[in-house]
């Protein structure tokens, strides 16, 4: 091992002290990637553009996307060295597979980014003009908070509710919602339903 590391030229010794290094961290990020951990501790250094609307799976200034671009660039030197004499040339398309290795990993957690679902609402765009049912009474001319329960993108909903009707709104009656008064809150009407 001492003669192999003593044979290599310092350009070879960079490449291999990177390609080493890399390598365990990338084994280390991937195995707390597959546990868990790393969703708990930020190692990205990212330049915002002050928008909070960023693409977090598209920046590229993190500490992953330097390993992966070390990685790719460091091992296709090694790999392409003794077919390929000018170490201009080497370098060019080491940093070339280096980027674009970088790059399909940035499009790859973009492309499961957009498989993930939040279960979270909308409900000032969602709510208005659901229907449901009441599930507590609902005194008139907003005398009052009762409950109802509205059905929002598939899943049923409670939500406290009160409603400008002059006669209250009894339990099991159909209603649609008017109007989202707080993030827990409807305004809500009694659907009249005519037996013809």
């Amino acid at each position: 091992m001492a003669e192999w590391w003593t044979s290599l030229d310092l350009f070879m010794k960079i490449l291999w002290c990177i390609a080493i290094a890399t390598s365990l961290i990338f084994i280390i990020e991937t195995v707390l990637t597959f546990i868990g951990i790393d969703s708990d501790v930020d190692t990205d250094f990212e330049i915002s553009d002050g928008s909070f609307e960023t693409d977090v799976s598209m920046n590229l200034y993190t500490f992953r996307n330097l390993v992966n671009f070390l990685l790719g660039m460091s091992w296709t030197a090694i790999l392409l060295k003794e077919n390929i004499a000018s170490k201009a040339l080497l370098m060019v398309i080491a940093f070339a597979v280096g980027a674009l290795l970088v790059a399909a990993v940035m499009y790859m957690f973009k492309w499961l980014a957009k498989m993930q679902q939040s279960g979270n609402i909308d409900i000032y765009k969602s709510a208005p003009g659901c229907q449901g049912k009441v599930y507590l009474t609902i005194p008139s001319e907003r005398k009052g908070t009762g409950k109802v329960q509205i059905t929002i993108n598939g899943s049923v909903r409670e939500y406290d509710a009160v409603t400008d009707s002059d006669a209250d709104l009894k339990t099991g009656a159909s209603i649609k919602v008017s109007e989202v008064l707080d993030a827990s809150t409807l305004l809500v009407e009694e659907i009249n339903s005519f037996i013809i």
